[in-house]
């Protein structure tokens, strides 16, 4: 999300900044900025979680064509995410090397900091928004013209209430609730946030042994926001953040789960695990001083079978799968053991 150089307040507790740039991309433009393909670039990060919600919206959607990527490197300094995976270590379209640069455009003083993802206007080079929870709600509702044939809603209406419901409680116990634990500096503060986190994996264990997704029989939004966090948990979260009364795959449902949307198109092709790894081993110097990443886990246990099928459901309902993943969009076949090939 940020430039994630986070720290504890006074109390040793860690509090996340919510003030985002909460201006909207609609297709009445209301706030100014109307749909139009080719007129924005979305700015992410393979290693954030709260980026890949993004980039995943926008394979499941089918918007690749309507709005161009703009990938940060995994490292940064303490003020911006960097376009250094591109020659001469500038973003090819919009002609920037740091991601600020278009948060300064924009005149925005937006207290939560230079953060992807960020949807950036391609003329002006200015962010238009970094509110992620809106973000891919409006790549669901607004730019349904420019959805792919076949595009499936993760955001249905007679469910919507339910989906909130659960997306929220992921995010304060478990999306949230990672770095609330990691970044602690207080015993008390990080008890309390590594308590409320096993709680609620707890809790969707035993609701995911007998359903197949988290809410009705289909990918929902709440899927979307929850499955970022898990695919990062053994790689990072249980040593990284000192998360570990138990590894994700030492909890079968959520193994199972887990291991049923990475294999599904649009989510595991998103994953780029040596930059997840990099990027919080060695910017987070305040939790690991010496920068050294680790060599572990396996990675081979992403291409075993999830054994879900039997609890019915349908990943994408009455529509399909989305398009294979962009050749220059796929990850390198040593960053993903089973989509980078």
């Amino acid at each position: 999300m940020g430039s994630e150089t986070e720290y504890a307040d006074e109390t040793g507790a860690y509090e996340r900044d919510t003030d985002y740039i909460d201006t909207r991309i609609t297709r009445d433009a209301a706030d100014g900025w109307p749909v139009e393909a080719g007129k924005y670039r979305l700015a992410a990060a393979r290693a954030c979680p709260w980026a890949n919600r993004a980039l995943i919206a926008r394979r499941l959607y089918g918007l690749e064509d309507a709005m161009s990527l703009a990938l940060a490197g995994p490292t940064h300094g303490e003020e911006s995410w960097t376009f250094d995976l591109d020659p001469g270590e500038k973003d090819p379209v919009l002609g920037i090397h740091l991601l600020k640069e278009a948060y300064d455009n924009r005149g925005a003083d937006a207290g939560s900091g230079v953060t992807v993802p960020a949807i950036v206007d391609v003329e002006s080079v200015q962010v238009v928004t970094n509110d992620f929870h809106q973000i891919t709600l409006d790549f669901g509702q607004e730019w349904v013209e420019h959805h792919r044939p076949g595009a499936h809603d993760l955001f249905p209406e007679g469910d919507r209430d339910e989906i909130m419901e659960v997306a929220q409680g992921n995010f304060e116990d478990v999306n949230n609730a990672v770095y609330e634990a990691g970044f602690a500096t207080d015993a008390g503060a990080y008890a309390e946030a590594y308590q409320r986190l096993f709680d609620r994996l707890d809790w969707l264990e035993e609701r995911l042994s007998t359903q197949r997704f988290l809410v009705g029989d289909t990918i929902t939004e709440a899927d979307l926001r929850l499955w970022p966090t898990l695919v990062r948990f053994d790689a990072v979260y249980h040593n990284h953040f000192k998360c570990n009364r138990n590894k994700l795959i030492e909890m079968p449902a959520l193994r199972g789960y887990a291991l049923d949307l990475f294999q599904t198109a649009g989510f595991g092709d998103t994953i780029h695990f040596p930059q997840i790894k990099q990027h919080y081993y060695e910017v987070h110097r305040q939790v690991n001083p010496s920068g050294i990443v680790p060599l572990g886990p396996d990675l081979a246990v992403w291409g075993a079978a999830h054994e879900r099928e039997h609890l019915g459901g349908r990943p994408f309902g009455d529509g399909t799968a989305p398009d294979p993943v962009r050749d220059h969009e796929r990850p390198p076949a040593d960053a993903n053991p089973v989509w980078g090939r």
